[in-house]
């Protein structure tokens, strides 16, 4: 029984944890010596009898391809349809054989990127962790909403992530309706469905603050990777000799601070309540995905930082950033070629971003092999 993807339905928490230790070893590899898998057709019966009516749990989409115990295709539970084959994996389920994570929030139909899809796996990645780190999720016309009391200053974790068409005059009466209904300063949504810009034209003509995200993709082969090496400048030596290393988040923390101060100057905001805000959230992604902050510093400070996050076979950068002051000197070069070597060391397969559509980056990140692969769009407005 052929199939191009499979899935296994788990705990949020079971897959961190499966990040750290490289493997998913569930109950049933010691009890039966297997995992159970599905086909996306057949998930909702193991979801049924195992987890009836949860819907905080996240499909493993799992290329066959690429695992090296051997996959049976036999019957399931006794209740089952007569004749229906269950494909099991008799061995554990390697973290590289997952290719993207998706929440599981039945009956909302799910969608499932190929190993092939960079544009799918990178918009899964870009969905499935703020819905996992959320503190609520609330279904919503196109998607969800996603909130987190604590941060209200927060856009990223308090707003509308949509991932199916809705038009604009839906896009303003739902945020309007989760910004009151949460006392929030902001409405904001992400579009993050294939073809969004007529929505984002439409929502900026009405006064929306409206920004243009490329998709950009790395896809981690020889040629790819030899065509980055080329093309990174190494960084100049800092004051103290150090290059791109691994450093614990709070470490990055004044570079963020100096950033977003910076950012926000001139808006009106109280800076210590946003910023304490946006720096109090950032530990949460390391609970649903495997996050390493990388940094460069001069005279043992920190002037230059990025985070990557190793989702199974995906990995995003993000949080790509230098002072000002520090910029020309190769240190985002060396933060780029520090995090995609990291990716590959961890086996994965694909590395993803987010650039502006309107502002240099996203060129620099051309030059060393990223290509666009979609465009997604961010709006907002106050409440």
């Amino acid at each position: 029984m052929p199939a191009d993807r499979l899935v296994h339905l788990v705990d949020p928490a079971q897959w961190r944890a499966a990040l750290a230790s490289g493997a998913l070893r569930p109950p049933s590899l010691e009890s039966a010596g297997f995992v159970h898998l599905s086909t996306p057709d057949q998930v909702h019966l193991p979801a049924g009898l195992l987890y009836p009516g949860r819907r905080d749990m996240v499909l493993l989409v799992v290329d066959p391809a690429r695992l090296t115990d051997p996959l049976r295709w036999e019957p399931g539970d006794p209740d089952d349809p007569a004749g229906m084959l269950f494909p099991h994996l008799y061995g554990p389920l390697p973290v590289t054989a997952v290719v993207a994570v998706v929440p599981y929030r039945p009956p909302t139909p799910f969608r499932l990127p190929a190993a092939g899809d960079a544009l799918g796996r990178a918009l899964a990645l870009s969905v499935s962790v703020p819905v996992r780190r959320a503190a609520e999720v609330g279904d919503v016309p196109g998607g969800v909403a996603v909130l987190d009391a604590r941060y209200p200053h927060s856009r990223e974790d308090n707003r509308l992530l949509l991932t199916e068409p809705v038009d604009a005059d839906t896009v303003e009466r739902t945020t309007a309706e989760v910004s009151a209904a949460a006392l929030l300063p902001h409405r904001s949504a992400a579009l993050r469905w294939p073809g969004a810009d007529a929505v984002g034209r439409e929502l900026a003509g009405r006064g929306w603050q409206v920004e243009a995200l490329q998709v950009m993709a790395l896809q981690l082969k020889a040629p790819q990777l030899k065509a980055l090496q080329a093309n990174v400048r190494p960084a100049a030596p800092s004051g103290d000799g150090n290059r791109a290393e691994v450093v614990a988040q709070e470490e990055v923390h004044p570079l963020w601070d100096r950033s977003w101060r910076a950012l926000l100057a001139g808006s009106g905001s109280d800076l210590d309540a946003v910023v304490g805000q946006l720096l109090a959230r950032e530990h949460r992604n390391d609970r649903v995905v495997a996050v390493t902050d990388l940094a460069v510093r001069e005279e043992g400070r920190v002037v230059a930082a990025a985070q990557l996050r190793i989702d199974g076979a995906t990995a995003a950068v993000d949080s790509v950033l230098t002072d000002t002051a520090a910029r020309g000197r190769g240190y985002g070069d060396a933060l780029l070629a520090g995090a995609v070597d990291l990716a590959a060391e961890a086996g994965c397969d694909l590395v993803v971003l987010e650039a502006a559509a309107d502002d240099w980056p996203r060129e620099w990140y051309a030059r060393r092999g990223f290509e666009v692969v979609g465009t997604v769009f961010e709006v907002v407005r106050p409440a």
